[in-house]
């Protein structure tokens, strides 16, 4: 037996979920971060990507929320996702991001731009030059030319896979005797700004290396799973956090492409990343929030008008399925959608993303929703998301809401 979908305005009195963006949780979604300060103490402005993709504006953005310093965010469109803004280029003619402007003066590279921060507001713990942080930021950079040189390059001969692989898990043993070597589970004595380096790529590697590679990072090594589960339990890396879904398939054209090896495990847990069962995945371990189907439903209600422009289905059709899933989603009810709109629910399936759209959890519910549902019309795929660029995730498509 078959429910029948419940209506938008039905739906939008099932969720009350809002975050306030200015001095909430750290979000995806904010312009301004005061942290109950005034838009007079607001001396720094960071330009950051869209999507939330860019891993050097994952650090720069984890050190503002952390030291808790008032700023603006400007967004701005990455290479692999569409056309660079023409006043992004005025005034960072290369395109990179991120930026930053302190107190009127631009600065770009993020060193350069943790530096200045440093300078104006004071360290992050720890400084970015002390004697006990020069050497991970060393173990850092070597970790991240094992994983690239491990990722980014095809098999060839027979074995390199496993050399590549050695090469890495070298690397990573030192990092592991590096987090083993202080009382707690940070790289030093308390969280710092050794932390903030390694996060944006030690997250990545974790997803890019269970799809491509058939290694979990966080599951086959115990100092940086206690790493992860201690960043977890601090609200500002939540907000920035990423999931495996998004992170897999945003990677290949910022690195030049990914591949796969053909170990059996690999196909095992590509299958998952794509398509489900995405609870127990180990890209998050915090429980999940009792308001992650409301936050689901309210960021889809926020923008449903443009998620049906831009899907692959008939407008009118994709709008019936969509108020099946969401409606499966909040009540767990059974709501089969028009025939033939499994395509468009595993368009929006697969396009989902963390946490640019929404936290980890609410995505894996609406995944699971939209799944769910189209799996009772059919066993058919939407378009394949791309990999030498992503402009099926062109911001412009959004670019009038947050």
């Amino acid at each position: 037996m078959t429910t029948p979908p419940l209506s938008w305005s039905d739906l939008e009195g099932l969720t009350d979920f809002a975050i306030d963006p200015v001095n909430g949780p750290t979000n995806a979604q904010s312009r301004l971060r005061l942290f109950g300060q005034t838009e007079a103490d607001v001396r720094v402005t960071l330009y950051r990507d869209n999507h939330a993709w860019c891993p050097y504006c994952q650090k720069v953005w984890l050190w503002l929320e952390e030291k808790q310093i008032p700023y603006r965010i400007e967004k701005v469109t990455m290479f692999c996702y569409g056309q660079k803004e023409a006043w992004y280029k005025r005034k960072v003619p290369s395109g990179m991001l991120p930026a930053l402007e302190l107190d009127g003066q631009l600065v770009t590279e993020s060193d350069d731009i943790l530096m200045a921060l440093e300078q104006a507001f004071g360290p992050l713990t720890y400084s970015l030059v002390v004697p006990q942080v020069m050497p991970l930021r060393q173990l850092e950079r070597m970790l991240f030319r094992a994983w690239c040189g491990w990722l980014c390059y095809p098999p060839g001969l027979p074995g390199s896979d496993q050399r590549s692989r050695a090469q890495f898990t070298e690397v990573v043993s030192k990092v592991e005797a590096a987090l083993a070597g202080t009382p707690g589970p940070y790289f030093l004595e308390a969280f710092s700004i050794a932390d903030v380096i390694f996060t944006p790529y030690v997250e990545r590697m974790s997803a890019s290396l269970y799809y491509y590679k058939g290694y979990s990072l966080r599951e086959e090594n115990p100092q940086l799973s206690a790493w992860f589960d201690a960043m977890e339990t601090r609200p500002v890396y939540r907000g920035t956090q990423s999931d495996f879904h998004t992170h897999v398939h945003d990677l290949p054209p910022q690195m030049g492409g990914c591949y796969a090896n053909k170990a059996p495990q690999t196909a095992i847990n590509q299958h998952r990343v794509d398509n489900g069962p995405w609870l127990g995945l180990p890209d998050v371990g915090y429980p999940e929030p009792e308001t992650s189907r409301q936050e689901a439903l309210a960021r889809v209600l926020k923008h449903r008008a443009n998620i049906i422009r831009v899907n692959p289905a008939d407008d009118a059709e994709f709008d019936t399925a969509l108020r099946c899933a969401l409606t499966h989603l909040i009540s767990g009810e059974v709501c089969t959608p028009p025939a033939g709109t499994d395509v468009g629910l595993r368009y929006l399936r697969d396009r989902i993303n963390v946490p640019r759209d929404m936290s980890i959890y609410a995505a894996k519910r609406l995944r699971m929703a939209l799944e769910e549902t189209a799996a009772l019309v059919g066993d058919r795929s939407g378009p394949a998301i791309p990999t030498r660029h992503r402009r099926d995730q062109d911001p412009a498509e959004f670019a009038a809401l947050a």
